[in-house]
């Protein structure tokens, strides 16, 4: 008796356990809210981290050893790509003269396997997909400000996720353009859309073939970098970073606060401030730092707001006098 209603306890278990470790491809909000739960404002939707407008274009601006450097005080040290080493081909960018900064809607593609695909499409239907799983499925949840970042493992031929038909759709919803660790087709026609941009490992005239998307708003790998969905990347001729999205605000603050800095020792170089030796100011830290403050206090074109930066310099000051007591 007693193993008989063990068995039948053991059964209705599996009834709630099962259908919850059903992996998902689209990836439900609440998955999504806890893998980027450092982000504490504003969300999609869709549960990803919704990262200001205003930010985005701020992050524009900054340089990539700016942004590089302030991930890496925060342990993010793997969160830079530019596919250049002696074993890979680089970026082949559209318009290499355009910043790209949104926020990151994934996609995961991987070689066409029946039993998989088969899977995958039954697995969509439950979570309310109404047609099959196709490279357009991650296209139509993208929301504006979103970038289509995908890793397609850098197939080229018959590897091509999008045309300029597909361009054209992304562009309309994202309003940005594309990071695939993979290829295109119709690249004249994706080229033609204006505000469009793709940072693409190539291209080829094929048509996609044997290949299926494996998940949706997951993470991902592409080459270096781990990306999760609600990322920001800033996309450049230099390469792409990914930003955990609770770091944006003050990687943006403190690349700029550093821009600051630079523009200031120009001018002092420039104004014979200070005696310059041995590539460094004959000048007392105090007094270089004053003086400092007292050209921003002049400065009418701030990159920030006066209030975030004056809360930046208290926050830096005290973190300054604690790494000195210690």
């Amino acid at each position: 008796m007693m193993k008989t209603l063990f068995f039948m306890m053991l059964a209705v278990a599996c009834l709630f356990v099962t259908p919850s470790q059903a992996q998902n491809v689209v990836w439900p909000a609440d998955n999504i809210k806890q893998l980027t739960s450092e982000w504490t404002g504003e969300r999609l939707p869709d549960g990803r981290p919704k990262v200001s407008d205003q930010l985005l274009e701020r992050l524009k601006t900054l340089s990539m050893e700016e942004v590089w450097g302030s991930l890496r005080r925060h342990g993010y040290n793997n969160q830079f790509e530019n596919f250049a080493s002696m074993y890979e081909n680089g970026w082949e960018i559209l318009h290499p003269e355009n910043v790209m900064t949104g926020r990151v809607l994934t996609a995961q593609f991987m070689p066409f396997r029946k039993d998989l695909d088969s899977y995958i499409q039954q697995q969509a239907a439950k979570e309310g997909t109404k047609t099959p799983v196709t490279n357009y499925a991650p296209i139509i949840k993208l929301l504006d400000g979103d970038v289509y970042v995908a890793d397609s493992y850098g197939k080229m031929v018959e590897g091509t996720l999008i045309g300029d038909n597909l361009g054209n759709a992304i562009y309309k919803a994202g309003k940005r353009g594309v990071i695939f660790n993979g290829s295109v087709r119709d690249i004249e026609g994706l080229s033609e859309i204006e505000g469009f941009n793709a940072w693409i490992r190539g291209s080829d005239p094929s048509a996609i073939k044997d290949m299926l998307v494996e998940s949706i708003n997951g993470p991902i790998r592409i080459g270096r970098v781990t990306v999760l969905p609600g990322d920001v990347v800033l996309a450049k001729t230099t390469g792409v970073a990914f930003i955990p999205s609770h770091l944006v605000q003050e990687v943006v603050i403190s690349g700029e606060y550093t821009a600051l800095r630079d523009e200031y020792t120009r001018f002092a170089m420039a104004t014979n401030k200070y005696e310059y030796v041995n590539e460094a100011f004959v000048v007392d830290k105090d007094v270089f730092e004053k003086d400092f403050e007292k050209w921003l206090d002049k400065k009418t074109d701030l990159p920030m707001p006066r209030k975030e930066l004056n809360e930046y310099l208290k926050a830096r000051e005290e973190r300054r006098k604690a790494s000195q007591s210690e």
